[in-house]
């Protein structure tokens, strides 16, 4: 039930992107077409939920034991770079076509601030881990969930980006001002889920 909890929480209440506002860049960038949106949805699950193992371990295990913690950000940074170029090599070869797609945005899954700001989150056990002692698997729990919730962010964003790009919007509001616009009211929207979680946990006896 724990688990469950950190899913709901992680997709809708805490949405990394719409009420956390880490991910922006690739949020806006690459949100033009439902099919790019979901393909870095699924890059950014696969970084994400592998960064977090890495990083935890280097953490727990390395960092700590030689009390070296000041070095996490730069560690964490050079994990995320080295797995971002293990995808490049692999998109290169299996998905030519939406590696084309991604282009730019792909290295810049580097520096995602979604990507960092989690592997960070779970190292320190300073995310909500809904009554469950925070440890590895509830850390790749919640990096699993966080990385969904930030796809299906993305891929509806995108779906109404395809839509606006349809209609007839004033001059002073097209491109990036609608986007931001959109952008702002997909949050409020999003808000509407504060709570959930711990309705679904009363309303189970926890």
């Amino acid at each position: 039930m724990e688990y469950f909890l950190i899913f709901i929480s992680a997709i809708f209440v805490n949405n990394i992107v719409l009420s956390q506002f880490l991910g922006i860049c690739p949020f806006l960038g690459v949100s033009k077409k439902i099919n790019t949106a979901a393909g870095m949805g699924v890059a950014v699950t696969f970084v994400l939920t592998v960064a977090v193992i890495v990083t935890y371990a280097l953490q727990n295990w390395v960092l700590n034991p030689l009390e070296l913690g000041y070095l996490q950000t730069i560690v964490f940074i050079l994990v995320i770079a080295g797995l971002v170029q293990m995808l490049e090599m692999i998109l290169k070869k299996v998905s030519p076509s939406l590696y084309q797609a991604l282009g730019i945005f792909l290295p810049l899954i580097t520096t995602n601030c979604c990507i960092l700001g989690v592997s960070i989150l779970v190292a320190n056990a300073t995310y909500n881990a809904q009554g469950l002692e925070p440890n590895l698997l509830t850390g790749v729990v919640y990096a699993i969930a966080t990385s969904i919730g930030f796809a299906i962010a993305l891929i509806i964003f995108a779906g109404i980006r395809e839509q606006l790009a349809k209609v007839k919007v004033p001059k002073s509001m097209e491109g990036m001002a609608i986007a931001l616009i959109t952008a702002g009211l997909l949050a409020l929207a999003f808000m509407g889920f504060s709570g959930v979680d711990h309705g679904i946990a009363m309303a189970m006896g926890h």
